[in-house]
């Protein structure tokens, strides 16, 4: 089954990136929180310490076959300005998966990644969307390899989407009755 890895800079959205990771490991799926900043703990916009599962450095990337970047600021900008990080997902949208959620989907759209594609993200993040890819009344957008959601309210069924794309609807079933979805 695929692996996920979920990037975490210092500033992300706490409801975003753990969201995603708890519904996959719930579905089954192994998902992998990597921090990329220099030290396994990372600080969400909420202020909220938490320690990952790896460093960025100590990852291989062809075990995962998604990479999601959560948003919240300044994390997504965090990622963002992270070379390597744009390195691997310039790579994942060709090749594999990408979903961003929030801000997060701004990245996307800076290294030239949804061209082609429909996309949403938090209102506001979307100036350098391609004309006609802005979908900014859908909350998840599930277009080719990539998925996209508008914001925090959006976490569960961006994840669940993930998880649907990765495992099928016998998991996201599975998922939604044990959390009484």
């Amino acid at each position: 089954m695929a692996g996920v890895a979920v990037l975490a800079a210092d500033g992300f959205e706490t409801i975003e990136c753990l969201t995603v990771v708890d519904v996959l490991r719930r579905g089954g799926v192994h998902a992998a929180l990597i921090s990329t900043m220099d030290t396994r703990e990372v600080v969400t916009s909420q202020q909220i310490p938490l320690i990952c599962d790896q460093l960025f450095n100590e990852v291989d990337f062809s075990e995962y076959d998604y990479v999601v970047l959560p948003g919240g600021l300044p994390g997504a900008t965090n990622l963002r300005d992270d070379e390597r990080v744009c390195d691997v997902v310039r790579e994942f949208a060709v090749t594999k998966h990408v979903a961003a959620i929030c801000a997060a989907p701004f990245i996307l759209a800076e290294l030239g990644l949804l061209e082609g594609h429909q996309a949403t993200c938090f209102p506001g993040f979307e100036e350098n969307f391609p004309a006609g890819c802005y979908v900014g009344d859908r909350g998840v957008v599930v277009d080719g390899n990539i998925i996209t959601a508008s914001g925090m309210g959006q976490a569960l069924p961006f994840a669940l989407a993930i998880l649907n794309d990765i495992a099928g609807e016998t998991a996201v079933t599975k998922v939604k009755e044990s959390i009484q979805l």
